[in-house]
């Protein structure tokens, strides 16, 4: 029979030993309480650098900056936006841009929300492909669209200006067509198109980011 004095407490006759908390763990819990102003006022004061934010965006542009090494700095313009619409790896670092930038008012598939409708035929302020860019880097609708030039880097913007036109098609249902219907978009030339085929897949391991 355990000797550990009870508790007064019982509950439908189950009684409740008084064992105390081990010492070890008491002072673990005094030190996470002490330790705690210290990490709050290290990480959460406002000190620019220090937030797992900071950290985050740091590593990020490092990894951006080494991939961009592969292609260097892009031109903004129609052809560009073109050539890198036929290459799906570089496609998903557009949608990457778009998924952290551009959802909260163009909606996750592109639908609209604030936004218009990326996925249909019908555009408000472009008229040929490389007016995505422009639009992009300007902002248009008296800032509505706001300007992300000042924001993201110039190859970002290209890249994600292939994501937004690849959308077109896609007829995601979301808000109504606004503005008017354009013509369709240049055709990618055929060497700038990436395939998984045969050798030509290597063409596109090349060239993608690693």
């Amino acid at each position: 029979m355990s000797e550990t004095p009870k508790t007064d407490h019982a509950y439908d006759g189950i009684e409740e030993y008084d064992n105390p908390l081990p010492g070890w763990w008491k002072w673990l819990f005094i030190a996470s309480i002490v330790f705690c102003p210290f990490y709050w006022v290290f990480y959460h004061s406002g000190t620019k650098g220090r937030s797992l934010e900071d950290s985050y965006n740091v590593a990020l542009a490092e990894n951006t900056r080494l991939q961009f090494e592969e292609i260097g700095e892009l031109k903004l313009d129609g052809p560009t936006i073109a050539k890198f619409m036929g290459k799906d790896s570089w496609v998903k670092v557009g949608e990457a841009v778009f998924r952290a930038n551009c959802v909260s008012c163009h909606g996750r598939e592109g639908e609209g929300k604030v936004g218009p409708n990326l996925t249909d035929d019908f555009y408000k302020n472009v008229a040929e492909i490389g007016d995505i860019g422009m639009v992009i880097a300007n902002g248009a609708g008296n800032g509505a669209m706001p300007k992300w030039s000042n924001r993201l880097h110039i190859n970002e913007m290209v890249l994600v200006s292939a994501y937004v036109a690849k959308m077109r098609g896609n007829n995601v249902d979301g808000r109504p067509a606004e503005g008017r219907q354009i013509a369709p978009w240049p055709d990618v030339p055929a060497d700038d198109a990436e395939t998984t085929e045969g050798g030509e897949g290597e063409e596109a391991d090349a060239e993608g980011p690693a």
